[in-house]
């Protein structure tokens, strides 16, 4: 029986990979994954036979890696961040009950909401959601339902894959439907390479997050009506000092 582990890294090249993650990356005779996140992961693991592909690709990703699983091999399919978060976990147990010799490991790791709060400060002190703004696989019309039930419950709201070089308007038009409930002046945060080279971060308000930039490579905070700026930190209180 072959083994698959599904490897969360972390959002940098190595620098947040659990010892879970670099013991099933070590033990692994394939790596594979988006070709950016094996480019990371290349210099670490020289030697290892590799398998990358781009954008769109999930779904050859993982039957690839499980057709060599089911030959016998380990192999490693890695995700940045984790791999139950927007990563390949769920794509490979549905396509799991077809290749039954295999056995498969989830590799949980650090997803970017938690790595870049903690650039932040502490936006995730309370309740919180996370919402995707990339309509590549869910229609633009859900992704606002799920932002003004996010902004209706005043959860702050940690946004991923808020634009691309196809969608560049998709943070100005998420910021919009936030504003018909959320305060201009609501504290937010927006962090850019984290864990990698040209790490950056910065708060504004969201007023102000409607022109800013951002790519594939940014996380976005959006606080709640208690999150607040504290020297220089994004802070959404627990409530113990009420």
């Amino acid at each position: 029986m072959g083994k698959l582990y599904v490897v969360g890294f972390g959002p940098g090249a190595g620098g947040c990979l659990t010892d879970r993650a670099k013991d099933a990356l070590e033990e692994a005779e394939i790596l594979c994954g988006y070709t950016l996140y094996i480019e990371l992961l290349r210099p670490l693991y020289p030697g290892k036979k590799v398998c990358s592909t781009g954008m769109t690709g999930e779904l050859e990703r993982c039957r690839y890696c499980l057709e060599k699983a089911a030959e016998g091999k380990t192999v490693a399919l890695v995700c940045s961040g984790d791999s139950g978060v927007y990563g390949m976990a769920a794509p490979v147990l549905e396509l799991a009950p077809g290749y039954r010799n295999v056995e498969i490991e989830i590799v949980p790791g650090i997803t970017a909401a938690v790595s870049c709060a903690a650039l932040l400060g502490a936006p995730l002190g309370h309740d919180f959601c996370t919402v995707s703004l990339s309509d590549r696989l869910t229609d633009w019309a859900q992704i606002e339902k799920r932002l003004r039930c996010a902004a209706e419950g005043d959860f702050v709201i940690c946004l991923y894959n808020p634009a691309s070089r196809h969608r560049p308007d998709t943070l100005r038009r998420a910021c919009e439907v936030l504003l018909e409930q959320k305060s201009g002046s609501t504290v937010c945060g927006l962090v850019r390479n984290a864990g990698r080279e040209g790490e950056s971060w910065r708060l504004l308000t969201l007023r102000e997050l409607m022109d800013a930039e951002a790519d594939m490579f940014t996380t976005v905070f959006v606080g709640s009506s208690s999150s607040r700026e504290i020297e220089g930190r994004m802070v959404t209180p627990r409530g113990y000092r009420v």
